[in-house]
């Protein structure tokens, strides 16, 4: 973990209607920092795995969220958690703001969430403090083997903790009937769908 933390490598900032998981439609602003090693082959943001970005420092951040119509943040990447989080949470929180992460749970939990979206990946094996500290499991569906993958993970975490199968983009066409049956026969998750591109928003 990275602990320049009064600055960090933003990718970009904006504000938009959160397209994914249980907060599905509403509006949020996003922070989308930059660095990640987690090195997923599907990764729709690749882009964002270099640190080599623009740093922004809190009291910027801060002041843009402020600008944008909603209460509600969200702090995504790359993988946020790469950095140490709690500088920039508790501004935000200082302002009244609802603190929001996705992370594959890879790097020390820090910061202060109203909302952790914990979405592990293969290609990095995610910290124990995670499965406790989430209030939603995020599986991307990429092969039939990951919804085995997927129940493995659900068995680790709180049983008021959200499930969520999430179709990879590229290949939903074929995955999603699939993964329909599945939650038909499984009905303790549910399907998240990347809303946001449908609609052609960020």
């Amino acid at each position: 973990m990275k602990e320049n933390v009064q600055q960090l490598p933003i990718m970009e900032a904006f504000y938009t209607i959160q397209g994914e998981g249980y907060f599905t439609g509403n509006p949020a602003y996003f922070i989308r920092t930059g660095g990640c090693d987690v090195g997923c082959v599907w990764c729709d943001v690749k882009e964002s795995w270099s640190d080599q970005w623009p740093t922004l420092t809190v009291d910027q951040l801060v002041a843009q969220t402020l600008a944008a119509e909603t209460r509600l943040v969200v702090i995504t990447g790359g993988e946020p958690l790469m950095y140490d989080m709690r500088p920039l949470t508790s501004a935000l929180r200082k302002e009244g703001l609802q603190t929001h992460v996705e992370t594959s749970g890879a790097h020390p939990l820090t910061g202060e969430w109203d909302w952790l979206c914990f979405s592990p990946k293969k290609f990095m094996k995610p910290r124990e403090a995670y499965y406790q500290a989430a209030d939603e499991l995020k599986i991307v569906i990429y092969h039939k083997s990951d919804f085995a993958w997927a129940e493995e993970h659900a068995e680790k975490v709180r049983p008021e903790c959200l499930l969520y199968l999430q179709p990879e983009w590229e290949k939903s066409e074929k995955i999603l009937p699939e993964l329909i049956e599945y939650v038909k026969h499984n009905p303790r998750w549910r399907i998240s769908l990347q809303t946001h591109k449908f609609m052609k928003i960020p």
